[in-house]
């Protein structure tokens, strides 16, 4: 079960604590090896090797243990409806979240499969995609609605030019007083710049308050690195932790924007049209959801400096590698919007 490319630097659970939570299963074994995977930006990840086999362990940093165990149960009964998930493995009294020494621990099963981006999937693949994350929309509001009703959250209002003029100015101070200045700060402030002036020409075009798009139940972080593949078609979807109530053709498109984007920042719309003439199919939403929903996401990315805030700060520089392709997908998108727009509703 392979995670994200940023590497962890976290030491393994020790034997006592490995020891402490494999006590708990009937069929679990004993350790053999315990070794840190990847570093998520959520949660830390183990491949657990037994007596009896090999695990996934995660440890939810969080720590709320109601939360977590929610997100089991709903991924236990989207496996029931069809769903390629890796529900957790229930220790010998039924529950799936062990706390010991404080921290929120998860035996799941290992999954042997890879991630793919978008370049590497076939047209039908871009299909089954589509369609897929449709079927996580409708199964998982057959799931959550018996559970919460039909009661919805208020949509977050669209960022404000500015809001997004003091982040620019803020981080534009950040990079022009650094003393020993690299080939990042240097494409940063380029595009901060440039950015600046993309949102002073499309201010006005900022997404109405009162249009409020369809919200329901959602994964709320698919992307590559949290589908695995077995061959060409998806094992196990995974990483749940932002199960929650969005708009959910806006996760349909954040999802391609990352899956189908290309070194260069520019997007391979034939893939994208395939992928969401299957998303509207299965998840049956119409092209004005959609063309609303491009828009709002179009709009969050021209407002959105997350990457570099993390670098500038909070000196963390796990996401600079994705800056130059989706600084770069910015500018494309707003130069060519209405074929982005076709492309998702066509």
């Amino acid at each position: 079960m392979p995670r994200s490319h940023v590497r962890s630097a976290e030491a393994a659970p020790d034997g006592e604590t490995l020891s402490a939570l494999l006590r708990r299963y009937d069929t679990a074994g004993e350790a053999v090896s315990c070794e840190p995977l990847t570093q998520g930006l959520l949660n830390r990840g183990y491949r657990l090797a037994t007596t009896r086999g090999r695990f996934f362990l995660k440890h939810h940093l969080d720590g709320d243990r109601t939360a977590i165990a929610r997100q089991h149960r709903v991924t236990q009964r989207l496996e029931a409806l069809g769903v390629p998930v890796a529900p957790p493995v229930p220790d010998a009294d039924g529950r799936t979240v062990a706390v010991i020494g404080g921290r929120c621990y998860a035996l799941h099963p290992w999954i042997d499969g890879r991630h793919r981006d978008g370049g590497e999937l076939t047209a039908p693949q871009c299909w089954r995609l589509g369609g897929l994350l449709g079927l996580v929309h409708t199964c998982l509001e057959r799931v959550m609605r018996a559970r919460t009703g039909d009661r919805r959250p208020p949509v977050e209002a669209a960022a404000a030019p500015e809001d997004t003029f003091a982040v620019i100015d803020e981080l534009l101070t950040l990079i022009r007083g650094r003393r020993n200045r690299d080939s990042f700060d240097e494409l940063a402030e380029h595009r901060l710049v440039e950015r600046r002036a993309l949102v002073e020409r499309h201010a006005h075009r900022r997404p109405e308050a009162d249009a409020v798009p369809v919200a329901g139940w959602v994964h709320g972080d698919f992307h590559p690195l949290n589908l695995l593949y077995r061959d060409t078609e998806p094992a196990a979807i995974v990483d749940w932790d932002r199960l929650g109530v969005q708009p959910r053709a806006e996760e349909a498109v954040r999802a391609a924007a990352i899956f189908f984007v290309r070194p260069d920042g520019t997007l391979e719309l034939t893939k994208v049209r395939s992928y969401a003439r299957a998303y509207r199919r299965a998840a049956g939403a119409g092209t004005s959801e959609m063309a609303a929903a491009v828009h709002r996401v179009w709009w969050e990315r021209l407002n959105d400096f997350w990457m570099l805030r993390w670098r500038y700060q909070r000196r963390d520089r796990r996401a600079d590698p994705q800056f130059p392709a989706a600084a770069a997908l910015v500018v494309w998108w707003t130069r060519e919007y209405d074929a982005v727009r076709d492309a998702f509703c066509g």
